[in-house]
């Protein structure tokens, strides 16, 4: 058993530590500035040209396959490059990629839709969440009803990220109510030139989801994703595809705040001392320490599942939970090791109190995954003795 890394990982995961300090890391305070402002942190032609200049060293599409231009890499190396990332808040993503059922396109939706988005010229959105549809997915009631070769669309969804800026969205509707799930709800590709609008919503960090409306939005069938009533199976394929990303990305962060509290504590002086020397400040760094070292390796214990064709899912609801929950208890140890300048907005420790706080809700909420892995162990799906039995 080799728990190192190949020159390959190491040299990979160096450069984007090395690009998130020299080119992400600066960026921070003029992105608080903004906020605290109440404007964007980081602009699109910011972003965009954090993305070329990444482009120029091959980084596109991380996990885009070899075929498309993308790069392919393995969900191990995406999970090493997504901790790193984590070590900033800037809203910082490489491009070149698409939702993962976008490839499930025909050669025309992939010339239309798939392959510009992968190449940074469209933008898309996937909308299956609703007003009363959230954790339970099943519960959608945006309809599409067929009026000749086209398909008619309302409803509403909500919490949708990019939905803002998105110029098409990949839109679960039902299609047969009698069918629901089972073979009742399509996927539809939908421009936003077709009718749909979107309505910013404001929440408690620097999200920024949308909520989308459509009102008699016509849509032709040859826009249907995959086939008719076939749509839930494909959105199963997307909500479960990277949930060891999210709290792979909330290493990175926990990481960076640990240090920030550290080096705080060996220059804050109280009573004659640095608070470093108290028993209480040590213990919460300690915990943190080891919180943070068992989150790291259940992600790569996901992420080598996913690499192995092993069903994964058990290991992703594992490692988001844990991630969640822990990710914001170290936050909050921070803000407190740091008092009342934690709780300033001038500092990012508030920031990133109120970004990891969306880590439990978003991609299936603490109480899904809890639910998920009782039920995997109840069923005896999985052991309580691990992958490795």
């Amino acid at each position: 058993m080799d728990f190192s890394l190949s020159e390959e990982e190491r040299q990979t995961r160096d450069w984007v530590r090395n690009f998130v300090q020299r080119e992400i890391q600066p960026l921070e305070q003029t992105v608080l500035r903004r906020e605290r402002a109440g404007e964007p942190g980081i602009s699109k032609d910011e972003l965009h040209e954090l993305q070329a200049k990444a482009r120029q060293f091959g980084f596109w599409g991380i996990q885009t396959p070899t075929e498309y231009g993308g790069m392919g890499l393995s969900a191990t190396m995406t999970a090493l490059i997504e901790a790193e990332l984590g070590r900033s808040f800037v809203p910082f993503y490489f491009g070149g990629a698409a939702d993962n059922i976008l490839f499930s396109a025909s050669e025309d939706q992939q010339r239309e839709y798939l392959l510009p988005t992968i190449a940074g010229e469209r933008i898309s959105c996937f909308a299956i969440t609703e007003p009363g549809a959230g954790s339970d997915a099943s519960a959608i009631r945006t309809s599409a009803r067929q009026d000749g070769d086209d398909w008619i669309l309302n409803g509403e969804k909500t919490f949708i990220t990019r939905g803002t800026d998105a110029d098409f969205t990949m839109v679960f509707a039902v299609t047969d109510p009698d069918k629901g799930v089972n073979g009742g709800v399509t996927c539809f590709l939908v421009d936003r030139d077709m009718g749909w609008k979107s309505e910013p919503i404001d929440t408690m960090g620097e999200w920024g989801p949308a909520a989308l409306i459509f009102d008699e939005v016509r849509v032709p069938s040859r826009n249907i994703l995959g086939e008719v009533g076939q749509g839930f199976a494909l959105a199963l394929q997307w909500i479960g595809r990277g949930r060891y990303l999210l709290p792979a990305r909330a290493i990175g962060a926990c990481e960076r705040l640990v240090e920030m509290a550290i080096e705080h504590a060996k220059n804050r002086v109280t009573f004659g001392q640095p608070i470093a020397e108290r028993q209480a400040i040590q213990w919460m760094i300690a915990d943190s320490a080891v919180e943070i070292e068992a989150l790291r390796w259940l992600v790569l214990s996901a992420a080598f599942q996913v690499d192995s064709g092993i069903d994964s899912r058990h290991a992703q609801s594992v490692a988001k939970l844990y991630g969640g929950v822990k990710a914001n208890e170290i936050v909050d140890r921070v803000l407190q090791i740091h008092g009342g300048m934690g709780y300033t907005r001038e500092l990012p420790v508030e920031r990133w109190y109120r970004e990891l706080r969306l880590l439990r809700i978003y991609e299936g909420t603490d109480e899904i995954q809890r639910r998920t892995i009782a039920r995997n162990l109840l069923k005896g799906h999985v052991s309580v003795r691990g992958a490795l039995g």
